[in-house]
């Protein structure tokens, strides 16, 4: 996969002003929508703000939710008191590349938004999945949604990919993991409005519903030495997965490590997703 534009994702580009600018648009956008246009609720908002403004230095942030529509981001990101503006402290977020990077204008556009593209499809040590994994490095904040394309019904949360677990195992420090739940805007951008496609503006007058939880510790040390041992017992075809580096895991225990993850994540989504509904 050919990489797109990194240079216009450096927060150095044009001196940052073109960055700033796209994320106060989207900002601006997001707040319109989820503030102003439709009544929104959110549960615990207190935790994710405490951990974009305040998490310690150098300690990365993961947050993960499921997705109900193509704009989730960034007008998840959009309810009262978040500061959705600051182009410091927003989100990096992995974006389909065969929707956000097609063509010249929108991969700029993207890039400028703090997106990183990734190939559905394209497996978990994808180029740019190295590029996640330098903002988990550098400390930084990344959103992704693990389940890895839009579902609007309302329906229980799905196997999760493991791309995001890899990031997670291969970050040299653990990041902090904040699952996240919302429901509502697949009816701010349903999927089949109007002759079977996306309305061209968001919807207006729809409940919105965001549940955050709280941070998921995972235990990476302790864990590589159980896959390790969980590994030897697997007999799964290989496809030539790097062993990754400081745990020494060969594929076989890799595949064990994803899915613990992936199914810890999963458990704690649909705990969220099951007070959500009870409220």
């Amino acid at each position: 996969m050919v990489r797109k534009m990194e240079w216009a994702g450096r927060a150095t580009h044009l001196g940052g002003v073109p960055r700033a600018a796209t994320v106060a648009a989207a900002g601006a956008f997001a707040k319109v929508v989820t503030c102003l246009l439709n009544t929104t609720t959110v549960h615990n908002p207190e935790t994710l703000l405490r951990l974009v403004r305040s998490r310690p230095p150098g300690r990365p942030l993961l947050t993960v939710s499921n997705h109900m529509s193509t704009l989730d981001d960034p007008l998840m990101w959009g309810f009262k008191g978040f500061p959705t503006m600051d182009a410091r402290l927003a989100r990096w977020v992995l974006a389909a590349e065969d929707i956000c990077f097609k063509n010249t204008v929108l991969s700029y556009f993207f890039r400028l938004g703090k997106c990183i593209p990734i190939t559905r499809g394209g497996g978990i040590y994808q180029d740019n999945m190295d590029d996640a994994l330098d903002i988990l490095s550098d400390g930084g904040w990344l959103h992704t949604f693990p389940e890895g394309k839009v579902l609007q019904e309302n329906g229980p949360i799905r196997r999760l990919n493991w791309g995001t677990a890899s990031l997670i195992a291969r970050a040299p420090i653990t990041p902090t993991v904040l699952p996240i739940v919302h429901c509502g805007f697949e009816k701010v951008m349903p999927e089949k409005f109007l002759f079977g496609r996306r309305p061209l503006l968001p919807l207006c007058g729809k409940k919105i519903q965001i549940v955050i939880g709280e941070p998921i510790e995972f235990d990476l040390q302790k864990l590589a030495q159980t896959a390790k041992t969980m590994g030897r017992n697997s007999s799964c075809q290989s496809k030539g997965w790097p062993t990754i580096p400081g745990h020494g895991l060969d594929e076989a225990a890799q595949r064990w490590l994803y899915t613990h993850i992936s199914e810890k994540i999963q458990t704690m989504m649909e705990k969220l997703r099951n007070f959500r509904g009870n409220h």
